[in-house]
């Protein structure tokens, strides 16, 4: 059985933050086009974002995601240049990443936002905002799209995903996985 839910719509607007897109991407150096790109496709992007928060009554989950048309235009990118596609890649990420940060400042400290259990509620809830899990796993189908408790409640302990996270498995350095900028092994 189902249990009710209810979605809350959050009105979140990150800013571009240039530095953790350097971080991100590990650029070095961005030209004044390319950066002007950026900014562009930020911009066009931010009226394309959803969050929202889904209230299970024992158990509320933050959802971010992005538009199924800036999947399109990433894949796009990749065609016509890598180059603008990895970095396009890059900005969705941050882009969904900098509203979660915007809500749960903790996971900033804690370098992860904890994917839950998925529940039937959750998945029913998830559904309804056309963002189902993948078939058979605990991830979204959706490419720009994350779920997470609401408020922040830890970080790798909690997380659903951690049997196959190489940075939950303490195996960060062995495999690549999505690190926040600022907890990259070896920093301070």
């Amino acid at each position: 059985m189902i249990n009710s839910y209810t979605l809350e719509k959050m009105d979140i607007v990150p800013e571009f933050d240039i530095e953790a897109f350097m971080g991100m991407s590990q650029e070095k150096r961005l030209g004044g086009a390319v950066l002007e790109r950026l900014y562009k496709l930020w911009g066009q992007w931010l009226p394309q974002l959803s969050v929202r928060v889904i209230d299970a009554g024992k158990t509320k989950y933050l959802v971010v995601w992005l538009a199924e048309e800036v999947e399109e235009c990433v894949d796009a990118a990749w065609d016509s240049s890598p180059s603008d596609g990895y970095q396009d890649n890059v900005l969705a990420q941050l882009l969904c990443m900098s509203a979660v940060q915007e809500v749960l400042p903790d996971v900033v400290e804690a370098g992860c936002a904890p994917a839950p259990r998925p529940t039937e509620t959750l998945r029913a809830a998830l559904e309804e905002l056309h963002l189902p899990y993948k078939e058979g796993e605990a991830t979204l189908q959706r490419r720009y799209a994350l779920v997470t408790h609401y408020p922040f409640k830890g970080a790798c302990d909690i997380c659903y995903l951690q049997p196959q996270c190489p940075k939950g498995q303490g195996r960060a350095e062995e495999e690549s996985s999505f690190v926040l900028p600022g907890f990259e092994q070896g920093k301070d």
